[in-house]
């Protein structure tokens, strides 16, 4: 097959993580015999830097024009300090995901065997979990009506949803629980607020097209505390925007390092893959970073395209990786420490 690959390494580490997972990328296509086209393009920081914006219109065409979308990491310290900038690394993530209908996040949460014990969360309580967040991510009140008032001593931030958003994401909350284990529960705060009583609504009127799955419904601080008693109860979660923002950082401590859990956006226009850690900019340039979310990210991107077996290579030998201690800084608990650089040559020629 041949592949054509939008690159948006961005800022802080990404440059550096994306890296890896381009030699891996680039080992699976030798070795089942694929052809990958990588088209690089600015976005964040970098972006602004050199053209002003942080989502260009020159990266929102290479990104139309791919297959798929392969991502590292967005922002900058020197926004973040600044309350008075008008143009932000992240607001090129935003843009993205509205211009690309990137409306879906796709973010499992699973442990790996031999890192059961790095985990905060005891034992008995994550092994088995295996759970997958969908994240609606173009709606709410990050896209909402923002601003000031009362000579800027009132700020509002409006959180707006149409039934028609709410019902993309829960069909594909309903096909996803359908491939799995056919449960879903639908995160809201129903008891309080008007557009989670849209959300149970929309979601209770499509169970009749899906009766094979059961549907659960449950307040979003009632998830939050759950996550951390009995996660492995979970197997698909859809919520909205911001819910989706905070509980699914929440989840990715359970596998013991942020650095190891990967994601994907999909929706009408294209389909994009990242790690769900941050640009990290402490670490940047320091070839220290853990590449491993943002390889098994890249493992979601072959499955994206039904290479199952590419996929599930890479999975492999990130496990062995991991069985073996061939890991940075974050996982090697004392041992010996790998670069990223050598994670991600030892990935390759283990591929």
């Amino acid at each position: 097959m041949k592949l054509n690959i939008a690159l948006l390494a961005g800022d802080g580490i990404g440059p550096e993580v994306i890296d890896q997972a381009v030699k891996v990328c680039n080992a699976v296509a030798t070795k089942f015999n694929h052809e990958i086209n990588w088209t690089p393009a600015l976005t964040g920081a970098a972006a602004i830097d050199a053209v002003g914006d942080p989502y260009p219109e020159e990266t929102h065409q290479i990104c139309l024009n791919a297959d798929a979308i392969l991502f590292g990491a967005i922002g900058h310290p020197r926004f973040d300090n600044d309350p008075s900038a008008k143009v932000r690394p992240e607001q090129g993530l935003l843009a993205m995901r509205k211009k690309l209908g990137l409306f879906a996040n796709v973010r499992p949460t699973f442990t790996f065997p031999s890192l059961i014990d790095k985990s905060p969360l005891k034992k008995e309580r994550i092994e088995g979990t295996d759970l997958v967040f969908l994240r609606e991510l173009t709606g709410g009140i990050y896209f909402g009506e923002k601003g000031r008032r009362d000579e800027g001593e009132t700020a509002f931030d409006n959180c707006v949803y149409t039934r028609e958003e709410v019902t993309r994401i829960a069909r594909k909350g309903f096909e996803l629980a359908m491939q799995r284990s056919k449960k879903l529960c639908c995160v809201d705060k129903a008891n309080v607020l008007e557009t989670s009583r849209l959300w149970r609504e929309t979601v209770q009127g499509l169970e009749k097209d899906y009766p094979e799955v059961e549907v659960s419904y449950e307040f979003v601080d009632a998830v939050a505390m759950r996550l951390v008693q009995w996660p492995n109860s979970y197997d698909v979660l859809i919520t909205e925007n911001l819910f989706g923002d905070i509980l699914t950082d929440e989840a990715s401590v359970i596998s013991g390092s942020m650095g190891l859990m990967p994601s994907a956006s999909v929706g009408l226009k294209a389909k994009l893959y990242e790690p769900i850690h941050g640009s990290y900019p402490q670490a940047a340039g320091k070839d220290i970073a853990n590449p491993l979310a943002t390889v098994l990210s890249a493992a979601m991107l072959f499955e994206g395209f039904d290479l199952n077996e590419e996929a599930q290579a890479i999975r492999n030998v990130v496990n062995k990786s991991l069985a073996e201690g061939v890991v940075t800084e974050d996982l090697s608990n004392g041992a010996k420490a790998y670069k990223t650089s050598e994670v991600g040559n030892w990935l390759a020629e283990n591929i």
